[in-house]
């Protein structure tokens, strides 16, 4: 079994107990469940912005622990100071060590639109998304069956939630194209053997749909390798560990966004 399997099968289980705990009835009874969504698409698109989704995450499986003390608070409205078009909140305890509460944090302090980054499988996370004050949600293509990403797409929409849909490969990208989505992940780490390569995004590139917007994930570490992908179409760039390595997320973000603003007034 590897790890994405390992997350999936612990997912249905913890999602079993949540429903126990906490009814739907009761999350669409949240003060967030009737708030208006801030669009994730177009504030990638915002040419004020830099196209940067910054993550708060403090470990993985893959890297270990990475910032375990990070605040929420201070992160999330240094990120988005800095020039960030979002916010990407990991939720999941038990492998990233998230929380629904860090997510609620930064939505208490931000106006912008924010990504909840877990692993879904079922209906229920998604109410669960919007009850925590989510905007957006991220369905990932190698977890989900693609009737079942058609599925989880309608509800996420009928609660006018936006999806980023994660892909690894043609054959996920080309199975998924009917689902009603509003941005596709290329996600340059492979979850089965944690390779990174930027080459999957540019080789997936030109596949994707005009009318969705391109985000590239994982493995961007310095600006010139945004600014090629740049020229491949993507519009959005999710970052986590390069900024979470430092004691101060928030102005590692800074400084990239700094640096990439520089470079691109000299193209």
């Amino acid at each position: 079994m590897n790890i994405l399997d390992e997350i999936i099968a612990f997912k249905y289980k913890e999602v079993a107990e949540r429903k126990a705990l906490y009814p739907t009835k009761l999350l669409e009874q949240s003060i967030f469940f009737q708030s208006p969504v801030v669009s994730l698409k177009k504030y990638v698109q915002r040419p004020d912005k830099s196209g940067i989704i910054a993550e708060i995450k403090r470990k993985s499986p893959s890297k270990g622990i990475i910032n375990p003390h990070v605040s929420v608070e201070r992160t999330s409205i240094g990120y988005m100071q800095a020039g960030a078009s979002a916010l990407s909140i990991l939720t999941d305890a038990k492998f990233f060590g998230g929380s629904n509460e860090d997510l609620m944090i930064a939505r208490k302090f931000n106006f912008c639109p924010i990504l909840r980054k877990d692993f879904v499988v079922d209906e229920y996370q998604i109410i669960e998304a919007k009850s925590i004050g989510a905007d957006a949600i991220l369905l990932i293509a190698a977890a989900l069956k693609p009737a079942e990403i058609k599925t989880l797409a309608g509800i996420a929409k009928s609660l006018n939630l936006e999806i980023l849909l994660e892909v690894h490969n043609e054959k996920e990208l080309q199975d998924n194209l009917g689902a009603a989505v509003d941005l596709i992940g290329v996600n340059n780490r492979d979850l089965k053997t944690f390779v990174t390569t930027l080459e999957v995004s540019k080789n997936l590139a030109d596949k994707i749909p005009s009318e969705v917007v391109k985000v590239s994930e994982s493995g961007i570490e310095n600006v010139a390798t945004i600014i090629e992908l740049k020229k491949y179409g993507f519009e959005g760039f999710l970052m986590g560990q390069n900024f979470m390595q430092h004691s101060r997320p928030e102005k590692a973000c800074r400084e990239f966004v700094a640096e990439l603003r520089k470079a691109e007034t000299l193209k």
